[in-house]
């Protein structure tokens, strides 16, 4: 048997990998998720995910570790409390906040210049109806002001934007902190950097976003469940919304999976809010790949590989999910 199957690994990444890797470790990879490899048996007692594969039930009680490699682990705490298990499950620390941050402020700006549009406007050399806004002066409401909001705010600032920040706990002196409910009437963009918890959830609804400054743009670089795609779309063809700029989507793991084995314009109806907004010029699509820079994948693969040795070694991760978070 493997000592560590590796899902959801794409080609730079893989490459990181078997460099950190240590030749005495037995590893395995493929792009697929777990769901689309459909392995027939357990092929490792340690296996390492992303956020796309769903965990088989009866896996459960035959894993002797879960690694996901990132920074959000909800997923594990869900198929934890889903199975009624205690397996030990690890995640990567800041590896990619720095990323995900420059991510989320280039769909603003590409949002605010109107860039969809433009490109589409170039064949005829038409400057009508893509004039855009400057940054500088504006309103940005951060929720949820982690390390990821906290480095948004840092660059925020640098554009001599207005940032303001929801969150229970206060960490970042550059935001102003404010209520959600003050926060979206009167910013001019507003960034979902929250995790996903049974609190969060839906958090981000049409009645809620229903309430914005006319004009605003809302980008989502945290979890596609907190803001659903179709009260988005909504907003968006009532004009509540400007634009929209999405990294992560509801059912993502399903979504993925259709999308890179069927055709884009015949998505099933349960995915109607993306085909909703694939026809806008006004929103920005990204396939969950905020964190995919070269300086954050191969700082993603080190952090990986000193995880699993560690737990090869000693039976726990750097970084794990407490069992108080489980419950």
């Amino acid at each position: 048997m493997l000592d560590v199957m590796f899902y959801e690994v794409f080609d730079e990444e893989e490459r990181l990998l078997r460099n950190y890797m240590p030749y005495y470790i037995k590893a395995e990879y493929t792009s697929d998720t777990i769901q689309e490899a459909a392995p027939t048996i357990l092929p490792a007692r340690l296996i390492s995910i992303r956020t796309q594969s769903v965990i088989p039930i009866e896996w459960a009680d035959k894993l002797d570790g879960i690694l996901s490699r990132s920074q959000g682990y909800d997923h594990l705490i869900a198929y934890c409390r889903n199975t009624k298990s205690n397996i030990p499950c690890g995640y990567l620390n800041d590896y990619c906040s720095r990323a995900v941050a420059e991510h989320a402020v280039m769909v603003m700006i590409s949002l605010f210049r109107k860039l969809r549009l433009q490109i589409e406007k170039f064949r005829r050399f038409d400057r009508e109806e893509i004039t855009g806004r400057e940054c500088m002066g504006r309103s940005a409401l951060i929720i949820g002001v982690g390390r990821i909001g906290s480095t948004i705010a840092e660059i925020l600032a640098a554009f001599k934007m207005r940032v303001l920040g929801v969150d229970i706990v206060k960490r970042s002196n550059i935001v102003k902190y404010v209520s959600l409910d003050e926060g979206i009437k009167v910013s001019d963009v507003i960034f979902c950097a929250l995790p996903l918890t049974k609190d969060t959830y839906g958090m981000l609804n049409y009645n809620v976003l229903s309430k914005v400054k006319n004009g605003a743009l809302f980008i989502n670089i945290s979890r596609g469940e907190i803001a659903p795609e179709t009260d988005l779309a909504r907003l968006l063809l009532e004009r509540k919304l400007a634009g929209a700029g999405l990294d992560v989507f509801s059912a993502e793991g399903s979504l993925a999976c259709y999308l890179r084995s069927a055709n884009i314009g015949c998505l099933p109806e349960k995915f109607s809010g993306i085909t909703e907004l694939l026809g806008m010029y006004n929103v920005i699509l990204t396939p969950h790949n905020a964190f995919n820079t070269m300086e954050a994948v191969d700082r993603k693969a080190r952090e990986s590989v000193e995880s699993i040795v560690l737990f090869l070694k000693e039976g726990r991760f750097p970084f794990f999910i407490q069992s108080n978070e489980i419950i």
